[in-house]
C-alpha cells in the first residue's frame, strides 16, 4: 500500500554513493483505475543509505505517475546507477511490484487489552488496520475517561489525550503500540475507566478516526524485576527491568542499599546512593556504570573490581506527585575497565577493494583483519566488533576507508585530539574529521586508509603516492588488479574452494595457481590493514610514549608495532617478517590500562628501546 509520503525501502548489494554514481528506480508496468489501463515507465530517484540500503520517497510526483488514489501498480522494478567513473548506467535484476495506491487510510482497531493491572507508561498493543508507516503522516490513539485515585472515591474527568502509536514493525499497518503515558491519569495508584479510538493524521493534514474501544485499567506503583547483566565495567549499560519507569517531563531514580565486596582484598564497603539511569519506556531503564556518578565517587569503578549485592527501589516523580515501589534484590559483578572497539568498513572501503580485484572477497578480508587485531591485542582488555555495540554507552570508532581523503598518501591516522594517556576516554573516534586537528595544523581526516598501500608497488599509477616500493607487492596483486591486466575475483572463483591461509610460506603465490593467489592477496591485504587498525588504536589508547612527547618509538627496529614506518613485508606478514607487535614496555602499559584476568602472553616482544 502506498500514500503521498510513503517510504519505500529497496534492500540489496553493491549499491554506492556520490561520488561514484547516482541511484535511480525504474518502473515499468500498468497502472489502473476505474477499470482503466495506461502504461507506465518512469525513473525515480533514490536515496543512498549504505551499501545494502537504498530508499524512495513516493512524493506528489511519484504518486500520481503510478496512478493516483484508487489505483493499482503492477510492474517490474529495478535499480539503476549511473556510474560517475565511465558514465555507464548499471542495473539490476528486477523484481515483480503490486501497489495498491490510497491518498487516505482510515483506522480500524480490532483488538486492545481492554482490562487489567498495567502501570505508568505501560506499552499497550492495538492490533487492527490502517496504520500509518514512515513519511505518510502520524497514527495516535486517543485516551478518555475518569480516573479514580486510591486516595479518593471521585472519578475525575480526563480530556482526550494523544499519544503516539508506533508500528510493530516497519511497514506493519496491523500490529501498533502506544504507552499509557503519565499524561493521562498521572502516576499514582488508582482506577482508569475510559475509551481508546484510532485517529490517523496524514500529511495533507486530514485527520480520520476510529470507531472508539472502552477499555478500564487499575494502575500499578512501580517496580523492579531485575537486571540484563550479571557483569558490569565503566561505559558499560546495565539494563534495568521493571513497570511504572517514567522519563521526559517525570524522572526515575533508583534507590541501592547493600554492599561492595571487593575481588582483590574481600573487604566490604557499605553502600547507600541514589542512581539516574537513563529511561528507555515504561518497562525499561539503562544505567551506565560512570566515573562521575554516586557509585564513581564511592569507588574507583574503572579498576576496583567487586561485587554489588543489595536492594533496588524505583522512585518515580511526575509534577509534584512521587511514588516510591518496592525494593527488589538487585547486584552485578564490576570488572575492570574494558575498551571496546567498533571497526567500521565504510563504502569508500569497499570501492577501493575493486581496485585490489578484491571486491568479491570483501567478508574474508574483513575476517582477516579482525583475526590479526584480536592476536594484536590477546590477553589485554580490548574487544573489537564488527557492528555497532548496544552494550556499551561509551566505545571507540576507527573507519576504515579508501582514498586518504587528507591527500596525503597516509597508511592511517589517529586524529582523536591529544594523547590519552592511561586511555582517559573511552570514546575516540578514529575516522571522519576533527575539527580540533585541522585547527592545530595536522590533517584532519582520520582512519585507516586501503588505497594508500599502492604506494608499495612499482607502479601505483595515480591510486596512491609512491612509498618504498616492493616488488612482492606486484606479486601480490597484479593477478587481481583491474588497472594491471589482472583479473579480479568472480563468482567462478569463489566456487573454487579458495583456502584459508594460516601462514604466508607459499606467498606469493606461483601463476598456475589462481585459487592461492588468491589467497595470499588476502592474507596480504588483511594483514596490513588489521595492523595498521592496532597501530592507530594504539595510538589512541596513549602510545607509543604514554608519559612522554613521543608519538611513535625511537629509531627503527624489526617487527614494532608502533614504530613510523614499518616495511610492507612486516606488514603484509611475508618472508618470515612480522607480525609486528607491542613492544614489551608498551604491553606492560596496556596490560596496566585495560587488564585481564589472562595469563601475560607468552610470544616474545621486541624491546621498545
Amino acid at each position: 500500500m502506498l500514500l503521498p509520503g510513503t517510504v519505500v525501502v529497496i534492500e540489496g548489494e553493491s549499491f554506492v554513493d556520490t561520488p561514484w554514481g547516482t541511484s535511480s528506480l525504474r518502473l515499468v508496468g500498468q497502472r489502473s483505475a476505474a477499470g482503466i489501463e495506461a502504461p507506465v515507465d518512469v525513473l525515480l530517484p533514490l536515496t543512498y543509505i549504505d551499501a545494502r540500503t537504498l530508499e524512495l520517497e513516493i512524493d506528489a510526483f511519484a504518486f500520481d505517475q503510478l496512478g493516483g488514489d484508487a489505483s493499482e501498480f503492477a510492474g517490474d522494478i529495478r535499480v539503476e546507477v549511473r556510474s560517475a567513473v565511465d558514465g555507464q548506467v548499471y542495473s539490476t535484476t528486477t523484481l515483480a511490484v503490486l501497489w495498491p495506491l490510497r491518498r487516505e487510510l482510515e483506522p480500524r482497531p480490532d483488538s486492545l487489552e481492554s482490562s487489567g493491572v498495567i502501570f505508568p507508561n505501560e506499552p499497550l498493543e492495538i492490533i487492527g488496520s490502517g496504520l500509518l508507516l514512515r513519511g505518510e503522516g502520524e497514527s495516535l490513539a486517543v485516551v478518555e475517561g475518569c480516573f479514580t485515585a486510591d486516595s479518593s472515591d471521585t472519578c475525575a474527568p480526563i480530556a482526550e489525550v494523544e499519544v503516539p502509536v508506533v508500528p510493530a514493525g516497519l511497514f506493519d499497518r496491523e500490529h501498533g503500540v502506544f504507552a499509557f503515558v503519565p499524561e493521562i491519569a498521572g502516576i499514582a495508584p488508582g482506577r482508569f475507566e475510559g475509551t481508546v479510538r484510532l485517529r490517523n493524521r496524514h500529511t495533507s493534514g486530514t485527520t480520520l478516526d476510529s470507531p472508539a474501544l472502552e477499555v478500564n485499567y487499575d494502575l500499578q506503583r512501580p517496580i523492579v524485576y531485575g537486571a540484563s547483566t550479571d557483569e558490569a565495567s565503566l561505559g558499560r549499560y546495565v539494563d534495568i527491568a521493571g513497570g511504572g519507569f517514567v522519563g521526559g517531563a517525570g524522572t526515575t531514580l533508583l534507590d541501592f542499599v547493600g554492599t561492595f565486596t571487593s575481588d582483590a582484598t574481600g573487604e566490604t564497603l557499605d553502600v547507600d546512593e541514589v542512581l539516574l539511569a537513563e529511561f528507555v519506556d515504561g518497562h525499561a531503564l539503562r544505567y551506565v556504570i560512570s566515573e562521575t556518578d554516586a557509585l564513581g565517587q564511592l569507588l574507583d569503578v574503572r579498576y576496583d573490581a567487586g561485587v554489588f549485592e543489595g536492594t533496588l527501589t524505583p522512585r518515580i516523580s511526575w509534577g509534584d506527585v512521587e511514588i516510591v515501589g518496592d525494593p527488589a534484590a538487585f547486584g552485578f559483578h564490576l570488572v575492570a575497565v574494558r575498551q571496546v572497539v567498533h571497526v567500521v568498513f565504510t563504502p569508500a572501503y569497499v570501492e577501493s577493494l575493486r581496485a585490489f580485484g578484491l571486491r568479491a572477497v570483501d567478508s574474508r578480508v574483513r575476517d582477516r583483519v579482525f583475526e590479526v587485531v584480536r592476536r594484536d591485542f590477546v590477553t589485554i582488555g580490548a574487544e573489537f566488533r564488527d557492528q555497532r555495540p548496544e552494550d556499551f554507552a561509551a566505545y571507540a570508532e576507527v573507519d576504515i576507508g579508501g582514498p586518504d581523503p587528507n591527500g596525503l598518501g597516509l597508511l592511517g591516522y589517529d586524529n582523536t585530539p591529544g594523547k590519552d594517556t592511561d586511555n582517559v576516554r573511552l570514546y575516540d573516534r578514529i575516522g571522519g574529521a576533527n575539527a580540533v586537528t585541522q585547527q592545530d595544523g595536522f590533517p584532519g581526516f582520520g582512519g585507516v586508509f586501503i588505497e594508500s598501500l599502492f604506494g608499495y608497488s612499482e607502479h601505483p599509477g595515480t591510486l596512491a603516492m609512491p612509498l618504498e616500493p616492493d616488488p612482492r607487492f606486484d606479486a601480490l596483486f597484479d593477478p587481481l588488479r583491474p588497472d594491471s591486466g589482472g583479473t579480479p575475483v568472480t563468482a567462478v572463483d569463489l566456487a573454487q574452494d579458495i583456502p584459508t591461509l594460516g601462514a604466508s610460506d607459499e606467498c606469493p603465490a606461483s601463476s598456475d595457481n589462481r585459487r592461492l593467489q588468491i589467497a595470499c592477496a588476502v592474507w596480504a591485504l588483511g594483514s596490513m590493514v588489521g595492523s595498521t587498525v592496532s597501530h592507530e588504536v594504539g595510538h589512541s589508547l596513549g602510545l607509543a610514549d604514554p608519559y612522554g612527547p613521543e608519538f611513535h618509538n625511537s629509531g627503527d627496529a624489526p617487527d614494532r608495532l608502533m614504530d613510523s614506518d614499518r616495511p610492507f613485508g612486516e606488514r603484509a606478514e611475508l618472508d618470515d617478517q612480522g607480525p609486528s607487535r607491542f613492544c614489551d614496555g608498551e604491553y606492560v602499559y596496556l596490560r596496566t590500562i585495560l587488564p585481564t584476568s589472562d595469563l601475560d602472553d607468552p610470544e616474545p616482544r621486541p624491546g621498545c628501546f
